[in-house]
């Protein structure tokens, strides 16, 4: 080998190892950055002619465990949907309130039932007959606003499909603008490492919302797919579609066309089953809440509300009330339709009747809502048939409830009770979910990067570095001694 050929070998050789060395210092800079890869040079014998003369960089491989990552992004989706039905169970629960806690549905059943009790001790006093309709009232408000919190919850829900469905299409169309840099980069012979780590930061933002696995393509590019077999990138991005609804009240359903369902690339996906295509995410949680969760719970509050309503329109409950008239409680004013239950929780009201504020007579409390006449002050009656009323064993006659008997303070327990044991198991739900992401999250960082292995390395980049250096300093000594003869 000429001299010039080993000074040729030697700067090559330094070239080489200051680009290692620039790759350690950001693979060690970048150690907990999320989304960051680790980054290799590849190196190969450069050849001239039939000689080999130096090393020849031939790029920087960025090491990333795919199937690391694709376990990864299904457990992230798993916990996140998990917290999602967790959020509602919550809400749900603390509408209804614990058992015992002041101001819950069993509290407000507890005073309704005290205050008849009071006013049968003393049915000539005002104020006793002012507690039975202050307890009636606050009764009616907690079940209608318990109802309330749950449409709004189905109200939030239908907003983050929105807003899930929006970032998902803006997300597919940076992750194949990447696709198309990546391969343009390629071609050109650019490190188009650092645009890979901006696309695994876009497809894991979405893993959350559908679960979703990577299939690699020529050119650096990807293609996704959903767990559930559906298409959302390959080459050409897919493109989502949903209607957010605004304003859900009881009633509206999917099945109905009140709310909008799920479209991907105008064709409808499934929702929820066996056959969906998105199950799994945030995304198919929310539709859970919206669709299912949600309407279980009202459908359950509506079968309180006429649970109530017919204990007190029984003509054994007040016998002075005519054929068919609403009882202590009614429909908005009317007695219950059975055509008309959807909803019924939130227009659940005390008769108007024995409301002074609305034109009623309080003394019909003691004397029967139908009564013509003022009756005996000292007479007790009435009330202890409400309170056997509110006693007497009854089969629900709708909602999710088994069919026992019960008195209707333990229907009113039995609806908070699924209320926090729903909430139980979607926390212990979640806590499997969240302890399998970490672990997960743990086996990735393993593969990440390992700063002690790094600074070995560049130890012994700094001694190929000084070797280099060292043979362009010897044969610069050659170069001056020829010069000199």
């Amino acid at each position: 080998m000429s001299l010039t050929g080993s000074l040729n070998s030697a700067l090559s050789g330094l070239n080489a190892a200051a680009r290692a060395a620039e790759l350690i210092s950001s693979n060690v800079a970048n150690a907990m950055t999320e989304g960051y890869a680790r980054r290799e040079l590849q190196t190969s014998a450069r050849v001239v002619g039939q000689s080999g003369q130096g090393v020849k960089v031939d790029g920087v491989l960025r090491q990333a465990d795919l199937a690391v990552i694709a376990d990864r992004r299904v457990a992230q989706a798993g916990s996140s949907a998990s917290s999602t039905v967790v959020d509602f169970m919550t809400r749900l629960e603390t509408a209804l309130g614990s058992v015992g806690s002041e101001g819950s549905l069993v509290s407000r059943v507890a005073g309704f039932s005290t205050s008849l009790q009071e006013a049968a001790s003393r049915p000539d006093a005002d104020t006793r007959l002012i507690g039975v309709l202050q307890s009636a009232t606050a009764l009616t408000q907690q079940i209608s606003s318990a109802a309330t919190a749950i449409q709004s919850a189905r109200a939030d829900a239908d907003g983050q499909i929105s807003d899930q469905v929006s970032l998902l299409n803006i997300t597919l169309n940076q992750v194949a603008q990447f696709n198309g840099d990546i391969g343009v980069g390629l071609v050109n012979g650019r490190d188009v490492s650092a645009l890979m780590d901006q696309r695994q930061r876009a497809i894991d933002s979405i893993a959350s919302i559908v679960p979703l696995r990577e299939v690699p393509r020529s050119y650096g590019g990807v293609a996704l797919f959903t767990t559930g077999g559906a298409i959302i990138l390959d080459g050409k991005p897919a493109e989502f579609g949903f209607t957010a609804a605004g304003v859900v009240v009881a009633g509206m359903t999917q099945a109905s066309g009140a709310l909008s369902g799920l479209t991907l690339d105008d064709r409808s996906v499934a929702t929820s089953g066996d056959s969906s295509l998105i199950s799994g995410g945030t995304l198919a949680a929310a539709f859970q809440v919206r669709d299912s969760l949600a309407p279980a719970a009202q459908a359950n509050l509506d079968a309180l509300a006429r649970d109530l309503i017919t204990r007190f329109a029984d003509p054994a409950t007040d016998p002075s009330l005519p054929l068919s008239a609403p009882g202590l409680f009614t429909d908005t004013g009317s007695g219950f339709d059975p055509s008309a239950e959807v909803g019924l929780a939130q227009r659940l009201s005390v008769n108007s009747s024995v409301d002074p504020t609305k034109g009623g007579d309080l003394s019909k409390l003691r004397d029967g809502l139908g009564a013509m006449a003022p009756g005996p002050v000292g007479s007790a009656a009435q009330f202890n048939r409400f309170s056997a009323a509110l006693e007497s064993l009854r089969t629900p006659a709708s909602g999710g409830f088994s069919a026992a008997s019960r008195s209707f303070a333990t229907l009113a327990t039995d609806m908070t009770s699924f209320a926090a044991s729903g909430r139980v198991a979607a926390e212990n739900d979640a806590s499997y979910n969240a302890a399998k992401l970490e672990t997960v999250k743990t086996l990735e960082l393993q593969g990440g990067v390992d700063t002690d292995h790094e600074m070995q390395t560049l130890l012994l980049i700094e001694k190929a570095y000084t070797a280099n250096a060292k043979v362009i300093s010897v044969v610069n000594d050659l170069l001056q001694r020829l010069l000199e003869i």
